[in-house]
């Protein structure tokens, strides 16, 4: 970017919509809450031990927030459950946030919603056709970029790293793993 930057927006006051109220979503709604946002959330289903207003509608969800920010598994059920109506709910003042998996977002129908201003912005850590990104997303001032490192911290990777470790010895032990894998 050449030049200043421009006025930002303060999150404080703003609302924000999750997909994907996991361990990562519920992280990131700690995390919006300190900024003084108003987290609601969509998934599957409505989490009983969860505060947050919920939204069994993702487009409904969409118009309601400024802010949706994507924390959901990717897979064929949830491929491309951003789509263009769901960037249109969001709006020309909207902001979407994918640090989920990038076949979960229509990419282009993102890509043209923010070209022609009916998408506010986009922070993507994640696209549909990794490494490849769309050249057209490169000089967008109202787009971050990063390349699929939204977990690049130390404290993170060695958590990781512990949890496999933990699975690994729990498998050979003989005991249930503490994050089995559901083949569907």
């Amino acid at each position: 970017m050449q030049g200043g930057f421009p006025l930002a927006s303060s999150l404080s006051g703003k609302r924000c919509g999750i997909v994907g109220l996991g361990n990562i979503g519920r992280a990131i709604a700690r995390r919006a809450e300190a900024f003084d946002m108003q987290v609601s959330y969509h998934g599957p289903g409505r989490k009983v031990e969860v505060a947050y207003p919920y939204y069994a509608d993702l487009l409904e969800m969409a118009a309601a927030v400024d802010v949706l920010v994507l924390a959901l598994p990717g897979g064929a059920a949830t491929h491309h459950v951003v789509d263009g109506r769901v960037l249109d709910a969001l709006g020309p003042e909207g902001v979407l946030i994918n640090i989920a998996r990038g076949s979960v977002v229509d990419l282009a129908a993102l890509v043209e919603r923010l070209l022609d201003g009916r998408l506010g912005g986009a922070g993507l850590d994640v696209f549909e056709q990794e490494p490849q990104v769309p050249e057209a997303l490169f000089d967008l001032p109202n787009v971050v970029l990063t390349p699929h490192v939204a977990s690049a911290t130390v404290e993170t990777r060695t958590a990781m790293a512990r949890l496999m470790l933990d699975n690994l010895l729990a498998h050979f032990s003989g005991r249930p793993l503490l994050t089995p894998l559901h083949l569907t």
